[in-house]
């Protein structure tokens, strides 16, 4: 384990680097020229810029899914790091419409999600466990921090802070709040963010409060599912282990469940152990760590061997043909790396987040940077080949604004 649970290093700023040549600036410059549009495009073509503007009304086609924010806030997370190490003014006006555009779709309690309040505005907040609302809010947080970072503007920052108070009234131990938190985390990271960005405390205790209520009894997600008139034992996934709310976080020794989710709760567990300077977080953080490396992760750094959960099974159950490995677990898995190395400069850290980054995470995009995998199987017949978008398109951006980054 790392010998504090304080970070000495913090990254360099983005703002301080430049990359012009060499492998990563023809990345870059692939990522900007094409990868990028081609995002837009397909943000625009699905019907997901549009959905913000909230004119859906019974019987339109498509429904504005649960999950379209997201897409659309990873997109602008991407757009404010080209912004800022390129400064093309034709992307600067884009990022800046798209910011307005969804700060236009905020209610004014300070919700904000483009399904829920055309499509079910009674059903807010109901059902956690499957519908990532606090997932898409954390990722408009952090669409958010990036927008302010690249242009100094404060609109959609001021407006995720509305967001993120209205979470935190309505979440938490106190009397009349409800003791909930994310199905598919993301938010815990993202409050991290925010609060440095605002160098507002309160949200990083939002954020400990999500990660140190995960898994506790009465489970939450059993209450909110008789709530809505189901019974929880019909939970598809049959196990919370799916969405790492078995046990409580700091319990916790085995990596399990959906892949993407993990590495994103571990991540906010690592930023959490440094902001509260606290051993025990990091101590569940390095063992989980260490069950990944050693027993759940392939060679490229790919996680998640199977379809079914999106994630993990056994150990060393890790097949080549039939490899899920997500391209969005690799990148959170590298996100994760990035910080537990802050703490001590660990070199077994950089290795990891390397092998991700060159391997695991490089794969779900074609050269041509307009292509992507969700899957990345180690071997295939050559029937397994790019695409250009997904039902469930979480990769692609996510891939876009990992480069950009």
């Amino acid at each position: 384990m790392p010998e504090a649970s304080h970070r000495p290093y913090t990254p360099v700023p983005l703002t301080a680097v430049r990359i012009d040549g060499g492998f990563w600036g023809e990345r870059l410059r692939v990522n900007r020229q094409h990868t990028l549009p081609a995002v837009f495009r397909q943000l625009r073509d699905t019907g997901r810029l549009a959905a913000l503007r909230q004119t859906w009304r019974p019987g339109d086609a498509p429904v504005p899914h649960v999950f379209w924010d997201s897409d659309v806030a990873k997109s602008v997370e991407a757009l404010a790091y080209a912004v800022v190490t390129d400064g093309d003014p034709t992307q600067r006006r884009m990022l800046d419409d798209v910011a307005r555009l969804i700060v236009a779709a905020q209610q004014p309690d300070g919700y904000l999600n483009s399904h829920y309040t055309p499509v079910e505005p009674h059903k807010r907040f109901t059902n956690l466990r499957d519908k990532h609302e606090l997932y898409c809010a954390g990722h408009l947080m952090e669409a958010a921090v990036a927008h302010h970072a690249a242009t100094g503007e404060t609109f959609f920052l001021h407006a995720m802070r509305r967001y993120a108070d209205l979470i935190g009234a309505t979440f938490g131990r106190a009397a009349g709040q409800r003791r909930g938190y994310c199905g598919h985390e993301e938010i815990e990271l993202a409050l991290v963010k925010l609060a440095h960005a605002t160098d507002e405390p309160r949200y990083l205790r939002l954020a400990e409060y999500f990660v140190d209520e995960r898994g506790r009894q009465p489970h939450y997600f059993d209450l909110e599912a008789r709530a809505r008139g189901e019974d929880p034992a019909a939970f598809w996934a049959r196990t919370y282990a799916y969405n790492q709310s078995h046990v409580p976080v700091r319990e916790q020794a085995e990596v399990v469940g959906h892949a993407v989710r993990a590495m994103y709760l571990y991540s906010a567990v690592a930023d959490l152990a440094d902001e509260f300077e606290d051993p025990t977080l990091l101590e569940t953080s390095d063992r989980l760590w260490h069950n990944l490396t050693s027993r759940r992760m392939y060679i490229t750094g790919g996680t998640g061997p199977s379809r079914h959960n999106e994630g993990f099974t056994t150990d060393y159950d890790l097949p080549d043909e039939t490899a899920y490995a997500e391209t969005c677990a690799t990148i959170a898995l590298i996100n994760w790396n990035q910080r537990m190395l802050q703490f001590g400069g660990e070199s077994r850290f950089a290795d990891i987040l390397e092998r991700g980054l060159y391997n695991g995470f490089l794969s779900g995009v074609s050269l041509a940077g307009n292509t992507f995998y969700y899957e990345n199987p180690l071997s295939s017949a050559g029937d397994h080949h790019h695409v250009p978008w997904f039902q469930c398109p979480c990769c692609p951006p996510n891939v876009a604004r990992t480069i950009a980054s």
